[in-house]
């Protein structure tokens, strides 16, 4: 049954085949016809999109919900809703005090979202239950915190750790509740998703965020499901103290070399998760891309246990269905496949070229902030966000420019420029900030001192 072969990769059982996740989130809308606003508030557009997506990509795990701003939209974030992205955060209620919230905002299963979000859940697993393993996602409390407060929690760190500790103990807190309405809703899995975990130092890691998820997977467990941690961007440096948490799994996307992740979550006995590329090759490229990564990348190179195959992130609106298959079917037959991609070249970026700015000859700084999509990617917007703060401070003296990797042109100047990571900030051609969101002060200095 293919959801047992979810179920047993997660309790580090030999699965004989590895199984293949789709993380379906807004995409379900592409299948369906409907925009992502309309599939993440309607249940029954919901539940007939998530139908289409298990019977096009016959998964072994499917997630109901990916969507990272539930609990903060609760909590009083403010929204921007787009046609093909997940809702983005636009306001902080933390953002001017300090105070703690209270304890009475935890969630309840009547606020927000979460009446559709528990229906549909309920739907799904009535109809595919038994056959498929269900994910609920969360939002991970760092990520959430940041939603609260702002980019000013990265000085908190600096200047008032205490406040730090208070706010991840009640973001805390909201995830343990929201991991049981997700697992009584029937989940077998609960994902705490924290993209800016891949924004902060081992240290920082260590110091106010290594508890709070010890507790959360503590919690999921003693409720009899199982879990994974789920971190974008390049958080290498901090895969250790990930497993050291507790999760069942780790899920990872492309800025992530597999093979190393793997020989540290190998030696927790962790399962890896991940991690096909969104756009250079689920959105943007074959379906002979797909299926060489998975067998090149993924399971030529990682062997077959503690592995789910699965793309690095909530699939973007409109990869093409063709693609998500041929990723399920290099998993499902994967020596046919790998006969068929034997003389394969990628041709994504022919004819795709870019003329990079002369950085000798700028009348002003030239910010360049190269990303999946700030629209998006919640380390992506928090690290435009800075450069946009930097912006505002010297007004018309600096240009401040966004590079999402979703277009084609722009994995070209990624490729041309040598951007390894992405978030990352360029001031003048030269790399500043990778894969860490800058000091707002910080920034500001390195532009002065080009002016």
């Amino acid at each position: 049954m293919p959801k047992d072969l979810i179920l047993k990769a997660l309790r580090h059982e030999e699965t004989g085949q590895v199984p293949w996740l789709p993380f379906v989130g807004i995409h379900a809308g592409y299948l369906t016809d409907c925009d992502a606003r309309e599939i993440l508030t309607d249940a029954d557009k919901w539940f007939r999109g998530l139908m289409e997506a298990n019977k096009l990509y016959a998964p072994d795990g499917l997630p109901v919900l990916f969507d990272l701003q539930v609990e903060a939209e609760i909590l009083g974030c403010e929204l921007i809703w787009a046609r093909e992205a997940p809702p983005s955060v636009s306001g902080h209620p933390l953002s001017q005090t300090t105070e703690l919230p209270c304890e009475c905002l935890i969630p309840q299963k009547t606020d927000g979202r979460l009446p559709v979000i528990l229906d549909v859940m309920a739907r799904v697993k009535e109809a595919i239950g038994d056959t498929v393993a269900l994910y609920g996602l969360l939002c991970g409390p760092f990520t959430l915190a940041s939603h609260l407060r702002g980019n000013d929690i990265f000085l908190d760190m600096y200047d008032d750790e205490d406040y730090v500790h208070g706010l991840m103990g009640f973001c805390a807190k909201v995830c343990r509740r929201m991991a049981d309405y997700y697992i009584e809703a029937g989940m077998d899995v609960i994902a705490v998703v924290d993209p800016l975990v891949s924004q902060v130092s081992p240290g920082a890691f260590g110091e106010f965020m290594l508890a709070p998820f010890t507790d959360i997977f503590a919690h999921i467990r003693e409720q009899g499901a199982l879990s994974s941690f789920f971190v974008c961007g390049n958080a290498t440096r901090n895969i250790e103290l990930m497993c050291r948490s507790g999760p069942d799994s780790v899920a990872v996307d492309e800025n992530i070399d597999m093979a190393a992740a793997k020989g540290i979550t190998d030696r927790y006995n962790i399962t890896l998760c991940g991690n096909i590329p969104l756009t250079t090759v689920m959105l943007h490229g074959s379906q002979q891309d797909n299926m060489k990564y998975v067998v090149e990348e993924l399971l030529d190179k990682l062997g077959h246990k503690n592995l789910i195959v699965a793309p690095g992130c909530d699939m973007p609106y409109r990869v093409p269905p063709e693609n998500a298959i041929a990723a399920a079917q290099a998993v499902r037959q994967t020596e046919a496949v790998r006969a068929m991609i034997a003389n394969y070249k990628s041709t994504l970026l022919e004819g795709v070229d870019v003329t990079l700015p002369d950085y000798t000859a700028l009348a002003r700084p030239l910010v360049e902030v190269f990303t999946l999509d700030s629209d998006t990617c919640a380390a992506c917007g928090y690290i435009m966000a800075a450069a946009n703060i930097a912006k505002a401070r010297f007004g018309g003296a600096v240009d401040v420019v966004e590079y999402k990797f979703t277009e084609k042109e722009n994995i070209a100047r990624c490729v041309k420029m040598g951007v390894k990571n992405l978030p990352a900030i360029y001031i003048n051609g030269r790399l500043e900030y990778s894969s860490i969101i800058p000091n707002n002060d910080e920034l500001a200095e390195k532009i002065r001192a080009l002016l």
